[in-house]
């Protein structure tokens, strides 16, 4: 069985410092779990660990696929799994260390084998309305329709192309109801959720996007080029772009990124708290090294329950 520790929670909680001390403590290697931070450029926008940070132990999918590319779970299931299975190789222990919840359920429990896209049913799905799309699949797949962002085009046309190319509700099919079911994964949830009291949380990361914008983040952006539809849902992208186009002030947008990432650390939060196999562990009340080693003992009570 491959050895694999997870360190997750929210952004800006610290758990690259954590993660890359504690890796340097036993010669471990770091697997990251970052939707955004995949990604090649941009490394201020994605709060990339910092080349010291980096430079303390090995780290894997960190700035490895280019801004153009598409990225979705099941492709970064595929590259986490050789980089867990290379590191397991070297009779290492892999660090799986994120807040990007459905890439972390990816590697702990498996994805439903999802039907590629179709271009001609693409195509026919893009020229409905949104109106239109939410009522097809409400009549399809009215679980999906409950609980999906209704005013997000791109995930209606996804879930109504994996109901017409399954013949199945896509509510079904993700859950693994459908077919042969869902193939558990090799890679068992253990780990720790880290987090702060929400106050702190909150001040760190209106301290790291003013940071981020000091250290240059609006050329960065500038400089960049085409990017993929999921690359370009990064926060901040959108409100960096139109302050490039004069379309809101410096102070405008810096608010609405600090607002948009405390939001998004809100949902992260209530993720991962769901996730029962994570052991909660609240940073704020612990130094540094009293961190690392509380996630020290945690990975080696797994090592000798695996064992």
């Amino acid at each position: 069985m491959r050895r694999v520790l997870f360190i997750v929670g929210p952004t800006a909680t610290g758990k690259s410092e954590l993660a890359a001390d504690l890796a340097r403590e036993i010669n471990a290697e770091i697997v990251s779990a970052d939707a955004f931070q995949i990604y090649r450029g941009l490394d201020l926008l994605t709060a990339k660990p910092e080349a010291s940070t980096l430079a303390k132990v090995a780290h894997h999918l960190v700035g490895t696929t280019p801004l153009h590319e598409e990225m979705n779970a099941e492709k970064y299931r595929r590259a986490a799994t050789r980089a867990v299975d290379e590191i397991d190789s070297r009779c290492r222990l892999a660090i799986v260390v994120g807040g990007s919840g459905l890439y972390v359920k990816a590697l702990t429990h498996g994805l439903a084998p999802l039907p590629e896209f179709d271009s001609k049913l693409r195509e026919k799905l893009n020229a409905m309305s949104l109106d239109e799309l939410r009522s097809q699949l409400n009549e399809l797949d009215p679980e999906t329709a409950r609980k999906i962002d209704v005013k997000n085009r791109r995930r209606l046309v996804r879930a109504l192309e994996i109901c017409l190319l399954t013949g199945q509700p896509a509510s079904e099919v993700v859950a693994g109801v459908g077919d042969s079911g869902l193939p558990r994964s090799p890679i068992p949830a253990t780990g720790v959720f880290v987090f702060r009291d929400r106050e702190e949380l909150y001040a760190r990361i209106n301290q790291r996007v003013e940071a981020m914008f000091e250290k240059g983040v609006i050329e960065e952006v500038r400089a960049a080029g085409a990017t993929s539809v999921t690359a370009s849902q990064m926060i901040g992208l959108r409100e960096i772009r139109q302050l490039l186009e004069g379309k809101m002030s410096l102070l405008q947008c810096i608010a609405q990124i600090q607002q948009a990432t405390r939001r998004y650390a809100k949902r992260q939060l209530t993720w991962f708290r769901r996730q029962t196999n994570f052991l909660p562990i609240n940073l704020s009340i612990l130094s540094h090294n009293e961190a690392v080693k509380g996630v020290l003992l945690r990975a080696q009570r797994s090592a000798r329950e695996s064992g």
